[in-house]
């Protein structure tokens, strides 16, 4: 799909079950050519499907929580990256990223030690690294790139994470070609959250009379431009937390309306089976001018972009943290079984009150 521009629909869900069969046919149909995951993912996946409970039956006298997370996440990973290597062969993106443990975001040399296991134990060249762009982050980005691994920016909402992330991955890049000079270069995404915008802020836009739903996709556009005119031709802007929670938008509305060529979208199955569903022209991306004015307006409403960003920031990498820990609770007391138990029913319920606000 849109193959010659360069758009891709990626798919923002694993799950052992849904590997083997939907996603298979997905990629078959040309109806999506890559997925991430996250740790809000794989809890929602570890948490309710009974596929995992014979690994975790093998592994959970041997290993710690978190080895056994690990096992259970890149086995998943690994058979993806299966699934999407003809699209990786083919020049067709064929990517799936795994996040290193959220914890360990502000230590640069765990981030990397993390990343290079993760990397080297699925072993398969169409996996990225994903690491939330911060202080730490970008220093094991540009090492991981020097290294020939492909990387992930993710929890990326300012135009300022944006140049950072560019910044790490030129650095990168620049010392893998002095050591490789020939060989192909490893591939980066910058992960620009979207809808979390405007699920944050449109009260304050509708009282102030600017319009809504808007305010993550001019952003987002803003880093879009900042990407593609960088010249790092290996570097593409992603367009995640594109999910609707909203009954008055389209499921698919943040597909729709970001559909730029030389771009990424990740998407739920909802919004993706939504975009199936009908007809979809690229778009031309809102020009800077127009985009200035917004956020002019929005500013002389009170809203600080700088403060909205740092604090929808916090609160990914807190959620993240938070999901990581209740895998590995989950997974040390046993209770992915096939009852699904009232622990992970709780669980889950406090993850969707979470995604809604």
């Amino acid at each position: 799909m849109y193959k010659d521009t360069k758009f891709s629909l990626w798919c923002d869900f694993i799950e052992r079950d849904f590997i083997n069969a939907q996603f298979k046919d997905l990629i078959a149909k040309g109806v999506i050519n890559g997925a991430t995951s996250n740790p809000a993912i794989f809890k929602s996946a570890l948490l309710t499907s009974k596929a995992y409970k014979e690994s975790i039956n093998r592994y959970i006298k041997k290993k710690t929580p978190k080895e056994l997370y690990e096992i259970l996440a890149t086995q998943d990973i690994k058979a993806s990256a299966y699934k999407l290597l003809t699209n990786y062969a083919n020049g067709d993106d064929g990517f799936i990223s795994i996040e290193i443990d959220p914890k360990l975001f502000d230590d640069s040399v765990m981030s990397l030690k993390e990343g290079k296991k993760l990397f080297n134990s699925i072993k398969m060249p169409n996996v990225m690294i994903k690491l939330p762009a911060c202080e730490r982050s970008y220093i094991a980005m540009s090492e991981l790139v020097k290294k020939g691994i492909n990387v992930n920016a993710t929890l990326v909402f300012s135009q300022e994470q944006v140049k950072s992330c560019l910044n790490a991955f030129f650095k990168g890049l620049k010392g893998y070609k002095k050591r490789y000079p020939n060989a192909p270069e490893p591939e980066c995404v910058i992960s620009i959250f979207v809808s979390r915008f405007d699920r944050a802020l449109n009260d304050k836009l509708k009282a102030a009379g600017i319009e809504c739903d808007k305010y993550g996709i001019y952003n987002a556009t803003l880093a879009y431009y900042q990407i593609e005119e960088c010249g790092l031709k290996n570097v593409r802007a992603l367009f995640a937390s594109t999910g609707v929670k909203d009954a008055r938008l389209a499921k698919d509305y943040y597909i729709d309306e970001l559909l730029f060529s030389h771009s990424i979208n990740t998407a739920p199955l909802d919004a993706i089976k939504a975009f199936q569903a009908r007809d979809h022209k690229l778009k031309k991306p809102v020009d800077k001018d127009t985009i200035s004015k917004f956020f002019v307006a929005c500013q002389n409403a009170g809203i600080k972009y700088e403060s909205v960003c740092k604090d929808l920031f916090n609160e990914g990498i807190r959620s993240f943290k938070e999901d990581f820990d209740d895998i590995l609770v989950s997974i040390k007391n046993n209770e992915i079984d096939e009852n699904f138990n009232t622990k992970s029913v709780q669980i889950l319920n406090k993850t969707e009150q979470k995604s809604n606000k």
